[in-house]
């Protein structure tokens, strides 16, 4: 016998879409925005800082990042959001989610901020500082993963919630393409304003000094959305569920609820809990239930990320094989960087965008599960297409090709998993585990990107030792590499049978909360088997 739902959390199962709605998607989504923008503008500028900080006279080639500092620039904002989806994500259940959401903004708003400074003008200063603020933008980061998918969950109904969620996740886009056309815009100004030879016929010339604003510049507007968006967070009322089944207090969340709904909610008196609804994360109850769904939410994002992150990390370096960036010692150095954010910015603009916003449209029609299987199967036939007949796309007339098959892979990477993985955690856990749970599969990704960031630096070296990178060993090469990632994804396919379907029903039912009832144990963990542990969508 399962417990009677909530008076208030009914009302916003069932609530039609509205204008709070939306508004909770862009004060949650702007937070997207500014952490896509920040974590992965500073691959448009890895080569710029290797010139200005790392140039050797008389060397054929520009300067570039040593390998540990190009592992250490590239990785360390992953490190510190790793750590800020763990602490956040814990936090949030423990202090609420309103309380936390406004710190982590404050701390992406200093960090942007203090990325561009330097603290003295020797390489290693300017690359320490960076390091350092770039690993508390992460921490901050970090948080807004579990706290903006948990707000958005629990603010949702059960009609639309996929999309919405989604949709905050999707600003991730908007954030990638912004900071490309955005570097776009500056490096054109410059390259305008400051003119200057390539390389190889004036090695020290082709960098201007100016050079040194432009990659200030481009991290430090990653202030501007945060900076935006910090009051409308505040205003935002603590989430009705959080309220009513963490702090126990439905009076308030009714109260909360009639002002966002513009409804009135009458309070119910608040029930005494049962002994069922008293066991503790990694419990034995805990495990029994939801062991297996937080075994596959994390597993799945852990190997989506390595995949996903490795591809946009060394990206630049495919574009330059393939020729959409001309060898470094025939650009100057603000030509460069305009090359970087252009390509960065057509891939967005015709796949990594309109993935995101297909997820949207149909993961309440097809659910949650069909698309994160579908994306790992056609991430997989694409990466094998790609690597397997690699030589064939090197030659000048298959670029096209090489670039159509590459934007597929993040065409179904967003209309996919990359989507998929951040709002099923948000939804099948309890909601004093759900922040949490959420914050541990999150990290779990992260680590998988760091995996990508830092394995893929030096695994899609040339074979040839004399043909890689500057001070890197010799890798598997880009070929081989892009057959590992094909592995990556199988792998991704199969641990998604462990990911319950969520389309249609409420976040209770999902969580089992609605069964933490009179009955014994073995009839609630029954109830619960019935209801929740459905892998395949109702047909």
């Amino acid at each position: 016998m399962a417990r009677e739902q909530i008076q208030v959390l009914n009302a916003l199962d069932v609530a039609k879409t509205q204008w709070y709605h939306f508004t909770a998607i862009i004060i949650a989504g702007m937070g997207f925005f500014t952490d896509a923008y920040d974590l992965f503008c500073i691959s448009l500028v890895t080569k710029l800082l290797g010139r200005i900080y790392y140039h050797v006279d008389g060397a054929a080639k520009p300067g570039t990042l040593p390998p540990n500092v190009s592992a250490a620039v590239n990785g360390v904002a992953f490190c510190g959001t790793l750590s800020g989806q763990l602490f956040f994500g814990w936090l949030g259940d423990k202090m609420g989610r309103k309380k936390v959401y406004g710190m982590t903004l404050m701390l992406m708003v200093i960090c942007s901020i203090g990325s561009g400074l330097s603290f003295g003008h020797s390489a290693k200063s300017v690359i320490a500082t960076l390091c350092f603020f770039r690993f508390w933008l992460g921490f901050g980061i970090g948080g807004d993963y579990p706290l903006s998918a948990t707000i958005m969950s629990e603010y949702s109904n059960k009609k639309t919630r996929g999309a919405f969620i989604a949709a905050v996740f999707a600003m991730q886009g908007f954030g990638i393409l912004a900071g490309g056309i955005f570097a776009i815009i500056i490096s054109v100004a410059f390259k305008e304003r400051f003119d200057a030879p390539p390389y190889e016929l004036d090695p020290a010339g082709s960098t201007v000094p100016q050079a040194d604003y432009i990659w200030r510049i481009i991290v430090m507007v990653g202030a501007l959305p945060a900076a935006l968006t910090y009051y409308w967070r505040m205003k935002m009322p603590e989430t009705a569920r959080y309220t009513a089944l963490v702090a126990k207090n439905t009076k308030q969340a009714a109260a909360d609820m009639s002002k966002v709904l513009q409804v009135e909610i009458q309070a119910e008196p608040q029930k005494e809990e049962q002994k069922a609804n008293s066991y503790g994360l990694f419990s034995k109850d805990f495990l029994s239930r939801h062991g297996l769904h937080l075994l596959g939410t994390a597993s799945t994002w852990f190997l989506l990320d390595i995949a996903f992150y490795s591809q946009n990390l060394f990206q630049k370096d495919i574009f330059s094989a393939i020729g959409w960036i001309p060898p470094a010692k025939t650009m100057n150095a603000v030509e460069e960087v305009y090359r970087i954010a252009r390509a960065q910015t057509l891939i967005a603009l015709c796949s990594t965008v309109p993935g995101y916003w297909f997820t949207v449209a149909l993961i309440d029609k097809i659910g949650r599960f069909a698309i994160q299987l579908m994306g790992f199967f056609f991430m997989t036939v694409f990466m094998f297409a790609l690597a397997i007949p690699y030589d064939h796309w090197t030659h000048k007339d298959n670029r096209i090709g090489f670039v159509v098959i590459y934007s597929l892979t993040f065409f179904f990477a967003n209309f996919g998993p990359n989507a998929t993985t951040f709002v099923v955690p948000a939804e099948i856990f309890p909601a004093r585990f759900r922040s949490t749970c959420h914050g541990i599969s999150s990290a779990s990704g992260k680590l998988g990107a760091i995996v990508g960031a830092f394995g893929f630096l030096y695994l899609a070296q040339n074979k040839d030792k004399s043909k890689a990178d500057a001070g890197y060993p010799a890798g598997i090469g880009v070929k081989n590499a892009l057959i590992v990632l094909g592995v990556v994804n199988i792998l991704g396919f199969f641990f998604t049978f462990l990911v319950p379907e969520a389309n249609g029903k409420s976040l209770e039912e999902m969580s089992g909360e609605n069964d933490e009832d009179v009955g014994t144990q073995e009839e609630s963990e029954q109830s619960h088997s019935q209801n929740n542990n459905r892998t395949v969508p109702y047909v």
